[in-house]
């Protein structure tokens, strides 16, 4: 009956447009919701906060919420990454087709608060997998899918986020400051697909407060 119930949930969650709903991480979790690629899941308490933790290990991870296609809307999280250079990315996938073939936004929590410039620019990011990895983009375009974030928050410390979806527009927003951080155009044509939870190579990550606004 729980079952049934917590599938419901989520139908009702993603099926009504323009309403923000919640996802509880947790409990998708416990209940096998949440297809894992690379990585484990597993739900904890962390800086104070109850969430889900992806583990560390080599190469990129998602998590994606079974269930769920979305297209345009605003997908909102909390995050907590770590003040470790190099051991740190984590962020949304979305508009997921498989493992190896998504857009994400993701940030470098060590470069927050940086007294170096340029790593300061490298804090948050965008990618287009698998054409347009952050190596191709910070090559071929500096600077204009990665940027600082607004305000910085503490590396080591939960922050908001809100992406806004417009197909082919993303804007990515932080701590709910009412200027966008990044603002950018998709590098593909994909109108839809699934939602999930990202980290890169070498890095863990904690999140909780998913919620998905359909429009």
């Amino acid at each position: 009956m729980k079952i049934v119930t917590l599938i419901a949930l989520l139908f009702i969650t993603v099926s009504v447009s323009g309403q923000v709903k919640r996802l509880y991480l947790e409990e998708l979790a416990k209940n096998d919701k949440i297809k894992v690629f690379n990585r484990e899941l597993t739900a904890r308490n962390s800086g104070g906060r109850s969430c889900v933790h992806l583990s560390e290990a080599n190469g990129d991870g998602v998590a994606w919420i079974e269930g769920l296609d979305f297209s345009n809307g605003i997908i909102e999280i909390d995050l907590k990454g770590r003040d470790v250079s190099q051991q740190s990315f984590l962020g949304v996938a979305f508009h997921v087709k498989s493992q190896k073939v998504l857009d994400a936004v993701y940030f470098r929590p060590f470069n927050f608060q940086s007294k170096d410039a340029v790593k300061k620019s490298h804090a948050v990011q965008y990618v287009s997998h698998p054409d347009f990895p952050w190596e191709v983009l910070r090559n071929k375009y500096p600077g204009k899918y990665e940027q600082a974030v607004n305000p910085a928050p503490g590396p080591d410390d939960w922050f908001h986020v809100k992406i806004v979806v417009e197909y082919p527009q993303v804007m990515v927003y932080v701590n709910r400051n009412t200027e966008p951080s990044l603002t950018v155009t998709k590098l593909n044509q994909r109108t839809s697909g699934k939602v999930g939870l990202w980290v890169g190579n070498g890095s863990d990550g904690d999140f909780t407060g998913l919620q998905i606004q359909q429009k």
